[in-house]
């Protein structure tokens, strides 16, 4: 498959802030991304870097194959879309559609009116007028309805609610199913947005920590249950992101596992349960040292 966005050893400094540090990671064509990590992991950066708002301190980034910096080529076929989005203060939402549909050469005006009435938005009121999930439903309408080959969203939809996020991803899926595209989505919500993801890229303190097929992501770890004594027989020697236990009772999440771990895991009477997208990510992003809770 052609790789939409190549990065190498691609970084950004801030005087002496390692905002984006030695990464390097492909998103391939058709594919839906997820870009994860904790607030001021360096996501935002790595956006802008992608689509020429930020110039690398070093390595390089190519986009459709080239440099986004002040390239109209890329930068034409590329949507960003992210929830602090400034507006010119007599901007309406009716206006930011209108300047979208003159941006985006793929713009589908009929979807983003369908849109518009989905999300139950007012396009005759000034944007600072908005409340924070108006204005973010707008923000993805813009994401959905540019077609752009490349789109990005970097956290739009944290400013809507349950009902109103979970209609953004059945759109998203529903819409990426008729018209394929690269999408990038940077999110905290991972458990969410899951189902959505292909591969996942995982930024941590600016460096990427994890880069992996979303599937294979799911079934690298398990939780395994059972006496104390058994569960710590069984994850000696193996990589263990997280220990509790109540009692006499303990659990792991256990990284890493195999078929064979697995099988030696139930005929030692343990119990196996699958462990989520986000609790893995977020037990890798912990640090070197497994997590232990007692109860």
């Amino acid at each position: 498959m052609t790789a939409i966005i190549e990065a190498e050893r691609l970084s950004r400094t801030y005087g002496a802030v390692c905002a984006v540090d030695d990464v390097s990671f492909a998103v391939e064509e058709g594919s839906v991304c997820g870009l994860l990590g904790r607030n001021g992991a360096g996501k935002t950066t790595l956006l802008q870097l992608v689509t020429g708002q930020e110039f690398a301190s070093a390595g390089e980034i190519r986009v459709f194959g080239e440099r986004p910096l002040e390239n109209a080529a890329v930068l034409g076929r590329t949507c960003l879309v992210k929830e602090s989005q400034t507006y010119p203060d007599t901007f309406k939402g009716g206006h930011v559609l209108r300047a979208a549909s003159w941006a985006y050469a793929d713009w589908d005006e009929p979807y983003a009116r369908r849109l518009v009435r989905e999300f139950g938005v007012p396009l005759d009121r000034r944007m600072k007028k908005l409340s924070r999930g108006q204005r973010s439903a707008i923000g993805v309408i813009v994401g959905l309805a540019s077609r752009a080959p490349l789109t990005l969203f970097d956290e739009p939809y944290a400013g809507l609610d349950a009902v109103a996020r979970q209609l953004f991803y059945d759109l998203l899926l529903d819409d990426y199913a008729k018209n394929p595209r690269t999408v990038v989505m940077s999110t905290h919500l991972i458990d969410e947005a899951s189902r959505l993801l292909d591969r996942v890229v995982v930024i941590d303190s600016g460096r990427v920590v994890i880069d992996a097929e979303a599937e294979d992501l799911r079934g690298s770890a398990v939780s395994v249950v059972g006496r104390a004594s058994q569960v710590d027989a069984f994850v000696e020697g193996r990589s263990v992101l997280r220990r509790d236990w109540v009692g006499g009772i303990a659990s792991a999440t256990v990284d890493g596992i195999s078929e064979a771990d697995r099988a030696e895991a139930l005929a030692a009477g343990l119990e196996l349960a699958p462990v989520s997208l986000q609790e893995l990510v977020v037990s890798r992003t912990r640090g070197d040292q497994a997590q232990e809770v007692s109860a």
